[in-house]
């Protein structure tokens, strides 16, 4: 019987191993093993069963102690579990598929496939077992340079002595780089592999595997070394976030949230979440027991309305900053004739705005707004703001009119984190954040609500506004990026950081308004300048233009008065991102007279061609007061350290 039993298993691990070599050498070596195995037309009470195997009661699994036993034991179920048997009648056996018509059609007690024999029970057919085996093995070592199955678990101790012989004739050609033991099929199966080709792109580098990608990836670090990146809302992250965003937590599904997940093997990304939530709440220095924060939003939009989603019913009333004011989109921005934002369409949006002389908010326009309109959410907080916000006046104002007040703080977080603005903590009921400007964190977003509110559990909204109700599974690449960020923004260097954006940004504006021209609020207080070019007679767009053949990058952007956002008059700039490649107030005096050079280029260029934008462009790039302008730039933005990348090893990093 242990003859039987091990035939069996030997037959199972032979089975897996050939599968696992490739389809060429599998579908040889089980049609092989198919003819050897070719079922005897004979009765079942020969071999000692009182009735046919495949009808025995499946309930009844004693030990083996009779041949009559054998078919019904566990290892026997095994075989039918994994597809191993067909009870039903005519039908072709699926070892034998590969061959095609060929194929025998079994019926009535042997309707079970190739494994439900009664060879391996005969001494004899053990030998043809063997020598079929060998076969095989052989076959299988110069398909795949070596690769040699080895013995099932529980086989013959005699088989298995078999098999080992077959795996010391081939030893030399697998060039084994350690001896460690082997006790099973599966270990041996997997050792081998080891030395089969990758196969597909799962081992094969971008460069290889994608020039085309590669090559644009590579231009990009070009773009990014050589010129002056001035977005407010970038920044260069460092090498460890960047590591981390392509490492193998991209690979993980995980919906649901830390210890109450939809899928199985997330013990880990448990972990990773759990982390980056108590380094959130420990860069803002937030009491546990009082905050609660969500990291799984993928940016600041989804977890603006995520918030949203959790506070309001539709058709709630809200209030924002106006977008041509330094509002953000989502802040339910709309205009006469459409409702841009997704917040303006599912709720009813009513904006406050700057005051037209000064550039800061109108606090008591808003005041006396908010006693009309009877909002249920005031939104504190905007993307081209270049002073600090009265988060009291806010609080004042909400509590007057039974509101939410929700903070937005995603351009200035990092200077919230490290003392540098003040915090809405104090303030606000939810407040939310990106992770990349100010930061400088992977692509990511934050909601942090206090744990109750009006006798709400607001985690339990939050969390289920963020999942399910809005996105899927979470971005557990970015939530550990985002932790690695995090645990930076509670050290000195980053504090130091944060002081030199603002320091930075006021020696910019010094020197823009040195050179005459008007910025919204007349300076700054945080870590960007809102430009006002409209004094000038030149635009945003017209300027965002030039300075892109410059290699200078900053945007377009509406100033209060605006009449349409899309063609706006001024530009916003932003000192994050090279403060991060160590520029200094000098060296933002710097900058500044470069972007003076570009709109005075511009204004020339527009004398001969007129207001018009698309007249504007037309050879644009040919003009050598541009191109000179453009080598000036890159040789002094080149010199300058570049977070995340080994310039010496970039494909493109040559300057004029």
């Amino acid at each position: 019987m242990q003859h039987t039993t091990g035939g069996l298993q030997l037959l199972k691990g032979l089975s897996f191993s050939i599968s696992n070599a490739g389809s060429g050498v599998g579908a040889f070596g089980v049609a092989s093993l198919c003819f050897a195995f070719r079922p005897r037309q004979k009765s079942c009470r020969a071999w000692g069963h009182s009735v046919p195997p495949h009808k025995t009661p499946v309930s009844t699994f004693p030990h083996m102690q009779s041949r009559g036993q054998a078919r019904s034991s566990p290892h026997w179920r095994n075989l039918v579990h994994y597809g191993a048997l067909r009870r039903t009648k005519n039908r072709f056996c699926p070892l034998h598929a590969s061959l095609g018509s060929r194929a025998p059609r079994h019926t009535g007690r042997d309707a079970a496939i190739c494994c439900h024999l009664k060879l391996p029970c005969a001494l004899a057919h053990l030998w043809t077992t063997v020598t079929v085996l060998r076969s095989i093995v052989a076959n299988m070592a110069a398909f795949v340079s070596g690769a040699v199955a080895g013995p099932a678990l529980g086989a013959p101790s005699h088989a298995r002595a078999a098999v080992r012989t077959q795996r010391k004739i081939h030893v030399q050609t697998r060039n084994v780089a350690s001896a460690r033991p082997r006790s099973t099929a599966l270990n041996m199966v997997l050792q081998d592999r080891e030395t089969v080709p990758a196969v597909g792109s799962g081992s094969v580098p971008l460069e290889q595997a994608d020039p085309e990608v590669f090559d644009l990836v590579e231009k990009e670090k070009h773009r990014q070394w050589s010129g002056l990146e001035l977005i407010a809302s970038e920044n260069f992250t460092s090498q460890a976030v960047l590591e981390t965003l392509g490492s193998v937590l991209t690979n993980k599904y995980s919906e649901g949230y830390p210890g109450a997940r939809y899928y199985g093997g997330n013990e880990i990304v448990d972990q990773v979440e759990r982390l980056c939530q108590q380094r959130a709440l420990a860069a803002f220095n937030l009491d546990p027991k009082v905050w609660g924060v969500n990291v799984q939003p993928y940016s600041g939009s989804p977890a603006n309305f995520a918030a949203y989603t959790a506070l309001l019913r539709p058709h709630d009333r809200i209030m924002g900053l106006d977008l041509p004011s330094g509002g953000h989109l989502t802040h339910g921005f709309y205009t006469a004739k459409k409702k841009v934002s997704a917040t303006s369409i599912y709720f009813e949006s009513l904006p406050y705005r700057v005051d037209e002389t000064t550039g800061i908010i109108d606090y008591d326009s808003l005041e006396s707004l908010a006693s009309l309109y009877r909002p249920q959410l005031i939104i504190a907080g905007g993307s081209a703001y270049p002073r600090e916000w009265d988060y009291a006046r806010f609080r004042q104002i909400a509590n007057d009119n039974g509101a939410y007040l929700l903070v937005d703080m995603a351009h200035i977080s990092g200077l919230v984190a490290t003392g540098q603005a003040v915090s809405p903590f104090d303030y606000a009921d939810v407040v939310t954040s990106t992770t990349h400007k100010s930061l400088r964190g992977p692509r990511s977003g934050l909601i942090f609500y206090k744990r109750e509110l009006n006798g709400m559990d607001m985690e339990d909204k939050i969390n289920q506004a963020v999942f399910p109700a809005l996105q899927g599974g979470p971005h557990n690449h970015q939530i550990a990026a985002l932790a690695v960020q995090l645990k930076e923004v509670t050290t000195p260097a980053f504090k130091e950081y944060q002081k030199q954006v603002c320091l930075n940004a006021k020696a910019l504006a010094a020197q823009l308004m040195s050179h005459g021209y008007k910025l919204v609020t007349d300076g700054t207080e945080n870590h960007l300048v809102l430009w006002d070019l409209r004094p000038t007679g030149f635009t945003g767009s017209k300027a965002q233009l030039v300075f892109d053949l410059c290699a200078i990058t900053l945007n377009k952007n509406a100033v209060h008065g605006d009449k349409s956002p899309m063609n706006p008059g001024g530009v916003r700039i932003g000192t994050p991102a090279l403060t991060t490649r160590g520029f200094k107030e000098q060296d933002f005096r710097a900058v500044a007279d470069f972007l003076h050079r570009g709109v005075q280029i511009g204004l020339k260029i527009q004398e001969g061609t007129g207001k018009k934008l698309a007249d504007f462009a037309k050879d644009l790039d040919k003009n050598e007061e541009i191109k000179q302008l453009k080598i000036d730039v890159e040789r002094f933005a080149s010199k300058f350290y570049f977070p995340g990348v080994d310039v010496d090893a970039m494909k493109y990093k040559h300057v004029e």
